[in-house]
């Protein structure tokens, strides 16, 4: 999304970012550090090669996640979240303070 496609509203700006069940995800394991491809493809259980690429390419387009690569034999290449990223940490921990209410809501019920 560049500047001038933004939405007007505050919160479609936020889902436009981060509404992929898989970008919340990749934030919520890059919120403890810097991880290699294959590390987040084993800690975000269910997702494909492909679908973590073009997720991880559109977060680095939108300034949510940086990419270093390092001139290795193989080629190493690093994720983690940039200053912007980091700024939705409040955003995942009220979702998760939300889920677990829920869970608990929902296992008194039964």
């Amino acid at each position: 999304m560049t500047k001038k496609d933004l939405p007007a509203c505050p919160v479609e700006i936020t889902m436009g970012l981060i509404g992929e069940k898989w970008k919340v995800l990749i934030i919520r394991d890059l919120l403890t550090g810097t991880k290699r491809f294959g590390e987040l493809r084993k800690s975000v259980t269910g997702i494909t090669q492909k679908v973590l690429t073009n997720n991880l390419r559109q977060m680095e387009a939108s300034g949510l996640v940086k990419r270093k690569v390092y001139a290795e034999v193989p080629p190493r290449v690093e994720y983690s979240l940039t200053e912007t990223g980091l700024s939705l940490k409040p955003i995942l921990d009220s979702m998760v303070k939300w889920g677990n209410e829920y869970r608990e809501k929902s296992s008194a019920k039964q």
